[in-house]
């Protein structure tokens, strides 16, 4: 069985994330299947708008990083989603945990609707890890600094009231509910003209271009840097044994 699944409701299309026993962790077929359903979604022009959920206990756990797979795909960059150039506005139904690379897909979204199970964190750097896949400056765009900066360097995480009280999250749903107001608000979505929201994105989008090319360049530099570290190592080796990692400290500059 494929690890992603999609499902037309109208116009709208649902992409789900379904590989509950590894957390909905992103594995090359996970990020395939994903690739292949945006695809879908930007090329059909009977859909005007997308879905992207995981299963009822669990968004996404980002990585699996027991695989050590390339996870960059030809349209859509890393998991098929988080560089994706889209004409066509992209939902994040989050239920349960969105931790680290579930975050950052969440992220990429244009919109977030959170049920009371959710919780997001980025806890990277408790692996000896940055995040790479654009947290390390959207994360900072879409909440008040110190707060991205709270969840990026103590693997905090954010409940679902704070991130709407904070803006990050459109919509907070009751437990289960969460696709339920997302296809509400697509609903709602699909009620305007394709066009005028397709260039409504595209100009927000616009307006940030030389910020993300700037941001990919900074996250490509701490990424390079955390690969030269001895941390990373010990850090994945103490998340597989379950044990408390013990850093190595910062080399002198």
């Amino acid at each position: 069985m494929s690890p992603v699944s999609t499902e037309r409701h109208d116009r709208v299309l649902i992409v789900r994330i379904e590989r509950e026993e590894r957390r909905n962790a992103i594995n090359r077929e996970t990020a395939e299947g994903i690739e292949a359903a945006l695809n879908l979604l930007d090329d059909d022009p009977a859909l005007w708008v997308g879905i992207i959920t995981g299963t009822p206990n669990i968004f996404c756990a980002g990585t699996d990083i027991r695989e050590r797979a390339d996870l960059r795909m030809p349209r859509g960059g890393e998991y098929g989603v988080i560089r994706r150039q889209r004409n066509k506005p992209l939902i994040a139904a989050v239920e349960g945990y969105a931790l680290g690379g579930g975050f950052e897909i969440a992220l990429a979204c244009d919109l977030i609707v959170a049920s009371a199970t959710a919780q997001f964190g980025l806890p990277e750097t408790k692996r000896g890890l940055v995040a790479t896949s654009g947290a390390l400056f959207r994360a900072p765009r879409a909440l008040p600094i110190n707060v991205a900066r709270e969840l990026l360097i103590t693997g905090r995480t954010l409940d679902p009231d704070r991130a709407k009280d904070l803006g990050v999250v459109n919509a907070v749903s009751a437990p289960g509910k969460a696709l339920d107001e997302a296809l509400v608000m697509a609903a709602e979505i699909c009620e305007s003209s394709p066009t005028s929201v397709s260039l409504s994105l595209k100009a927000i989008d616009a307006l940030y271009a030389e910020a993300d090319t700037a941001g990919w360049t900074i996250t490509d530099d701490a990424k390079d840097a955390v690969l030269r570290s001895p941390d990373i190592a010990e850090g994945l080796d103490a998340f597989a044994s379950r044990r408390t990692p013990q850093w190595s400290g910062l080399p002198p500059t």
